[in-house]
């Protein structure tokens, strides 16, 4: 496997070896040993999956302490552009993303570490999406910020009208009111 750390400090893509023949091909999508020698002692405790049509966008999600998450995603079927920015608030990236295409063909991998909201859009249909965690799902500790946050600037690759979100996605705030509601918080 190549693991390479992009701009934001803890995000890696990870890009499995392919061992193809006339039979089709087999890969590693985890191992334990060269995931810790590259990125560190993590340990997964679930694996999810989901499966989306064109235009889906899931995101962008993190949950609070002391429930928050890595993941380690891929897509198994399909294509995405996924979406992790950096909420560490110490961050000298606080605030960036990293956009990554992830698909069947590619068999690309993105580590997205505790302290990220992360998202994804589907560009085919019938993907198929999954997931390790090293946190189990808090639904009171779940949060997100929106999409399409100015501050952000996501460039996702189709136009809103062609997005299909939850009323909860479409619903989240943008990350400056989110800073300023947790500055107050801090004071107390």
């Amino acid at each position: 496997m190549t693991f390479t750390e992009t701009t934001i400090k803890g995000v890696w893509i990870i890009e499995p070896k392919v061992f193809a023949d006339t039979r089709g091909y087999f890969m590693e999508t985890f191992k334990q040993s060269e995931f810790e020698k590259h990125i560190g002692k993590i340990n997964f405790i679930q694996d999810n999956e989901s499966k989306s049509g064109f235009g889906v966008l899931r995101g962008l999600h993190y949950q609070l302490p002391p429930f928050e998450q890595s993941k380690l995603v891929r897509v198994i079927q399909g294509k995405v552009l996924d979406v992790a920015v950096d909420i560490r608030r110490n961050s000298p990236t606080f605030g960036k993303y990293v956009a990554v295409e992830l698909s069947a063909e590619n068999k690309r991998q993105l580590f997205v570490p505790r302290g990220m909201a992360h998202g994804f859009l589907v560009l085919e249909d019938h993907t198929v999406f999954t997931y390790k965690v090293d946190n189990i799902y808090a639904p009171q500790a779940e949060r997100g910020i929106r999409y399409d946050d100015p501050g952000i600037g996501v460039a996702w690759p189709l136009p809103a009208g062609q997005l299909v979100l939850s009323d909860k996605d479409r619903d989240y705030t943008n990350l400056c009111e989110l800073k300023a509601v947790a500055v107050v918080r801090n004071e107390r």
